[in-house]
């Protein structure tokens, strides 16, 4: 690691690799969500995935600050009203829920995070919507991740993109920097003035991840570390990990 947190053309070789693994992890996941299945299962398969292409499940035993109690699991599993940071419990899924699945890799010291959203068995109209909303979001934001633009470019597009279409992003919760850790800076708003935060320069990697609700987007945090909507709204949440180059944004996590 150097002081800067900028990363080597050698960094860059290594999040690739970390982050095929968590694209592999993620579609392993994906295949196996359906009504009645518990996100504990899921947890097992992430878990049992990562660790036989030889990484570590990078969120298991983080701790964001050093009071913090260690997260319990591989991956957060979060439904419906619940953001982000879901303990994957022994709860089955049900048809219409939501599911957000986040995983991070660890692989040689090199640090992917990802997510995406799936709509179990059959969702609504406005779930759908929802997704697509968000996902899109999401695409138009790498879209700016060059040289010479700033964060608050990445934020603004996200918002814009979001209301649009009359939902709301989940302002408390934001993107970050990865790639040496888990969360690394700088902090990547889901909003923004263009022009506004840090300057994008080649060597940055980021976590690019938009969460939306139907509702005010308003969050609190519960006992275990979980973030819910205030007003129960439906949400979503799809993430990419993104290395900043001189030939434009490079996707390490293409799921």
């Amino acid at each position: 690691m150097n002081e800067t947190g900028l990363k080597s053309k050698d960094d860059i070789q290594l999040l690739k690799a970390s982050g095929k693994i968590l694209v592999r992890t993620l579609k392993e996941v994906k295949k196996h969500v359906r009504p009645g299945v518990s996100l504990l299962d899921l947890e097992k398969i992430a878990k049992k995935t990562i660790e036989a292409q030889g990484a570590e499940p990078a969120f298991l035993g983080y701790k964001p600050k050093p009071t913090s109690a260690p997260y319990p699991a591989a991956i957060c599993a979060s439904v419906n009203e619940t953001v982000v940071h879901g303990i994957p419990y022994d709860v089955e899924l049900k048809d219409g829920d939501i599911l957000k699945i986040d995983i991070g890799v660890k692989y040689k010291n090199r640090f992917t995070d990802a997510a995406i959203t799936v709509g179990v068995g059959k969702t609504s109209k406005e779930a759908k919507k929802l997704l697509k909303t968000t996902n899109e979001a999401l695409k138009r934001a790498i879209k700016v991740c060059k040289q010479g633009n700033y964060t608050g470019d990445i934020g603004n597009i996200i918002e814009t993109t979001v209301k649009k279409q009359g939902f709301e992003i989940v302002e408390k919760l934001t993107g970050h920097g990865v790639g040496f850790d888990v969360h690394e800076p700088p902090t990547v708003r889901n909003n923004g003035e263009k022009g506004s935060g840090e300057e994008l320069v080649s060597g940055m990697v980021i976590a690019i991840e938009p969460m939306v609700a139907m509702g005010s987007g308003q969050v609190f945090a519960k006992e275990d570390g979980s973030f819910v909507v205030k007003d129960n709204s439906l949400t979503a949440h799809f993430e990419k990990t993104i290395a900043i180059t001189e030939r434009g944004p490079l996707d390490l996590t293409p799921w």
